[in-house]
């Protein structure tokens, strides 16, 4: 089943500049990792060394923050809409 990925601006340096990305896939952690299969320079910048998602790298299934689901297991289907969010750090005080 595939299922559209929306990929930030940062990152689309690495997905010949598509705003999403259509991959297969019935849960996050395997949507994602096929994603990194299609644009494998992806994977260091979504995935740290030891296979886990950056601590700064948010996934969203439509409008839900995955780590209050089921995480990387959370189960989609082909209308659900993931959306990487890389955290932002810094700003005015």
């Amino acid at each position: 089943m595939s299922v559209q990925i929306l990929i930030p601006t940062p990152l689309r340096q690495f997905t010949n500049n598509l705003e999403s990305v259509a991959v297969e896939g019935n849960s996050v952690g395997e949507a994602m990792k096929n994603l990194c299969v299609k644009y494998a320079s992806l994977q260091k910048h979504l995935y740290s060394d030891d296979g886990k998602l950056r601590n700064f790298v948010n996934v969203y299934v439509n409008d839900e923050d995955i780590r209050y689901l089921q995480k990387e297991a959370t189960p989609i289907s082909a209308k659900d809409i993931l959306s990487i969010i890389p955290s932002i750090a810094g700003g005015m005080y």
